[in-house]
């Protein structure tokens, strides 16, 4: 993607502080790790001298005024390439819980501010509210993937990432994209386990999802502006078919109006940039 890079940790560190510059105050990071240190129950994950854990915490000791958003999912350090833990080509959602509890406490005691759970597995908000509670991490907050649907938009970031499924596919832990009643059923126990905000993603195609939420919740509604919605503005800006800036400003706009208080996108840095 045009302008997005995969960054080391001293290469961060000077992006972070270049966009608090800009006024951008919240990082949403993610690990992009070679498969050798990856297995089937994300191990890798707990290291606390690994890629991600360390990056966090050097980010919070250069920059502590920076809010960190860091995700919690297995397929980032799972051999299988899924969200959740995998036998016999089935997604075992209970012993995922487990795994993702001391993955999200493991990312506390580094540093993070925000718990990110985009696994989508049933229950997993309140079973790591109770882990980060236990731990004495009760200010430490959880923004839930609420609204996670089975999208064709996150192709770029996978492919990145190299985190696609090494078999099968995700649709039947994330969501159809022809059931908006789902989302609010899913929002709702998030809401009752605990979450601090419900999240839709992507954002450009679920506009309404992000309205149904925002009308029927109290909590802030957080918008995923992914990698394939930035990916299309950018390609059909490069071949001249739009304005990139106009187009870029008015998807940005569409997600605020529908009624998200907080969106994650490539964009932002651009964005902040062109307000200077």
């Amino acid at each position: 993607m045009p302008g997005i890079f995969r960054l080391s940790t001293d290469l961060i560190l000077k992006e972070i502080e270049y966009c608090l510059q800009l006024g951008i105050s919240t990082f949403d990071i993610f690990p992009a790790l070679d498969d050798q240190l990856k297995d089937k129950r994300a191990t890798e994950s707990l290291n606390k001298k690994g890629l991600y854990l360390s990056t966090i915490k050097e980010i919070k000791k250069k920059f502590p005024e920076a809010v960190i958003i860091t995700d919690v999912a297995m397929d980032p350090y799972s051999s299988d390439g899924h969200d959740g833990l995998v036998k016999n080509g089935q997604i075992l959602n209970d012993e995922t819980l487990e795994i993702l509890a001391r993955m999200a406490v493991a990312q506390a005691e580094a540093g993070a501010d925000i718990i990110g759970p985009s696994d989508m597995m049933d229950g997993r908000v309140a079973f790591i509210r109770e882990a980060l509670d236990k731990n004495n991490f009760t200010s430490v907050s959880i923004m839930s993937y609420t609204a996670k649907y089975a999208s064709a938009f996150y192709g770029p970031f996978r492919d990145a990432l190299h985190s696609a499924p090494k078999f099968g596919d995700k649709n039947t832990y994330q969501m159809d994209p022809a059931n908006s009643k789902e989302a609010l059923k899913e929002a709702g126990l998030d809401y009752q386990e605990g979450a601090d905000f419900l999240m839709v993603k992507p954002a450009m195609a679920y506009l309404d999802i992000i309205k149904l939420l925002n009308d029927n919740f109290t909590l802030p509604i957080a918008a995923y502006n992914v990698s394939g919605e930035y990916a299309m503005i950018k390609a059909a800006a490069q071949k001249g078919w739009i304005d990139g800036d106009r187009a870029r400003d008015e998807l940005l706009l569409s997600i605020k109006r529908a009624g998200a208080s907080v969106i994650l996108s490539y964009f932002a840095k651009e964005f902040a940039e062109s307000q200077k």
